[in-house]
């Protein structure tokens, strides 16, 4: 991986992880296209750069940070079920994250989905809070289950969630990132452990590529997190179901093609 390939692959994190449109099928599907995507720092790149992503919300919303211990209870809430399915079903999950197919077919299937999902969900009957009660929070956390099938998207599963509990769409997204850093921070760590854990270090070039990957990661994420919110609030859900039906044939094509996508 040089420098050129770090930055792109950052765009496409800072870009696509809190959009609901799936950040690891654009990531693994970007790093192919590259041909770096079979490389071991890859793998641990794409996780690594999170950070950057992680810290983006928290900049953004550090009122919210600091507003109560109650605030991260409920963050911890919510967490417990994705830890507690992913420890329980690490290694089914690690065979569906191997089939290209299972990504193409859920990013159509979503984006389909998200073609009604405005006429599902009634703005005006949604109850204007910041941040949801300790139920509303576990439920949220169980929809965030769903996102460990590739392709579903960890926002996309979150903020549908946060709908169904009648949050706002501004609500329910903006939970979903405060979600997104346990969920994210613990992925992170994991990746860097089993990296470590298997004899593997980083070369000074290395060690640079990963901080400037989530240098932009985080100014990238946080343009993306303030135009989607502008964006959502304003057009629902519509256009991100058009565009996860074509981003899902594509990578259909790409695999008739002969195209070896390293999922």
């Amino acid at each position: 991986m040089n420098l050129l390939d770090a930055i792109i692959l950052a765009i496409v994190e800072g870009i696509t992880e809190f959009l609901p449109i799936s950040s690891t099928g654009h990531m693994i599907a970007t790093s192919t296209l590259m041909g770096i995507a079979h490389h071991e720092f890859t793998k641990l790149f794409t996780v690594a750069i999170q950070f950057g992503a992680i810290l983006s919300v928290v900049v953004l919303y550090w009122r919210r940070f600091l507003q109560s211990v109650d605030f991260y209870l409920k963050l911890f809430v919510g967490f417990i079920p994705a830890a507690i399915f992913g420890f329980l079903f690490s290694d089914a999950i690690d065979q569906l994250l191997e089939n290209a197919y299972v990504v193409a077919i859920m990013l159509i299937a979503g984006g389909i989905f998200f073609l009604y999902v405005d006429n599902l969900f009634d703005e005006k009957k949604a109850i204007d809070m910041s941040v949801p009660d300790y139920k509303k929070s576990f439920v949220i956390g169980l929809f965030q289950c769903i996102a460990m099938i590739p392709g579903v998207s960890r926002s996309a599963a979150t903020i549908i969630g946060g709908l169904s509990q009648r949050l706002t769409r501004k609500a329910a997204a903006e939970f979903s990132f405060f979600l997104a850093v346990p969920t994210m921070l613990a992925a992170t760590a994991k990746k860097l452990f089993d990296y470590y854990h298997n004899g593997i270090t980083l070369t000074p070039t290395e060690v640079k590529l990963l901080c400037i990957g989530n240098i932009v990661a985080f100014i990238v994420a946080m343009i993306a997190i303030k135009t989607f919110i502008t964006f959502l609030t304003r057009h629902g859900f519509k256009l991100f179901g058009y565009y996860r039906i074509v981003a899902g044939i594509g990578i259909l094509i790409m695999l008739l093609l002969g195209v070896q996508l390293n999922f």
